[in-house]
């Protein structure tokens, strides 16, 4: 009776893959196929049928070549989309681990803020989420404006507070980081509502006899927040990252080229190359990623 017997570890095993059963079983029966036919367009020239269905012609690599080599807007908006990934995500993360951290301690209207920060998700799709972009337009064209007629009017000069931050010795790739995340402040804030929820998850996870007895011992806010509170949000550190990764991509211009070049231009064996390219090189970055973070990640028994 004891040798048949799960232990700890084979419980807990065993609780995870039936917490991820529901999803493993939806990805084997819905998302692998997709796969395998989204790689099958790829090597082939889909033609449509006036009869209904399709046909495929195998023709080998010439899709990837033609979108790597030949296309005019891929490669460069691919490697845009690389670089905003390493300007935006580490300040998505900062900052919502940061407004979790505020929205955790105890203040009159905490419900009501954090339903506000969760707005955007509700709020992100179809015509509201048009609506905001269009609002966020026009309020950047405002702002814009009203710079502009400050600084005529000598009462701001950007310019000099640029000049200032040089001054101070801050290096010039660091004011231009800045900078652009300011001008981006609006889809950073947007982007951040399901991480700032997964912190907050976290933080309420942690025991509170860890923070008396740092308490007792005299430790620091500075101390308890790097010896306590960091490493136990860091494994949701690197959740966080993966579903920023992935979800900025599903936003990305990539998506988009590939299903304009599909659905408008009717090149749907492109497009399939496309994807799979986008695909390839956000599993090496998912890849890459959490081999980085797992070694810094503290798992709590």
């Amino acid at each position: 009776m004891k040798k048949g017997r799960f232990t700890l570890r084979q419980k807990r095993a065993a609780t995870g893959l039936l917490f991820i059963l529901p999803w493993l079983i939806g990805f084997l029966v819905y998302y692998v196929r997709s796969l395998i036919l989204t790689v099958q367009f790829s090597l082939s020239k889909v033609e449509i049928l006036q009869t209904g269905g399709y046909q495929t012609t195998y023709t080998g690599l010439s899709n990837y070549r033609f979108a790597l080599l030949e296309h005019a807007k891929f490669n460069q908006i691919l490697v845009n989309s690389l670089r905003d990934i390493l300007i935006d995500i580490p300040f998505i993360i900062f900052f919502s681990l940061f407004m979790a951290i505020l929205l955790n301690s105890k203040f009159k209207g905490r419900s009501l803020v954090r339903v506000i920060f969760f707005l955007p998700i509700l709020m992100g799709s179809g015509a509201v989420l048009r609506s905001l972009e269009l609002a966020t337009r026009n309020i950047i064209g405002g702002a814009s404006a009203m710079i502009e007629e400050l600084s005529a009017a000598n009462q701001i000069n950007i310019s000099f507070l640029l000049y200032v931050l040089e001054d101070l010795g801050l290096p010039t790739t660091l004011i231009d980081y800045i900078t652009g995340l300011v001008s981006r402040i609006f889809e950073i804030v947007r982007a951040s509502s399901v991480q700032i929820i997964i912190f907050i998850a976290a933080l309420q996870s942690i025991p509170n006899s860890m923070y008396e007895c740092a308490k007792i011992e005299g430790a620091t806010g500075y101390e308890t927040f790097w010896k306590i509170t960091f490493p136990m949000v860091s494994p949701l550190i690197l959740t966080n990252v993966v579903y920023t990764i992935v979800d900025f991509f599903v936003n990305s211009e990539v998506v988009d080229l590939a299903y304009e070049v599909a659905f408008t231009n009717y090149n749907y064996g492109l497009s399939a190359a496309m994807s799979t390219i986008s695909t390839v090189v956000v599993c090496l970055i998912l890849a890459i990623v959490s081999a980085l973070i797992t070694k810094k990640t503290f798992y709590y028994n």
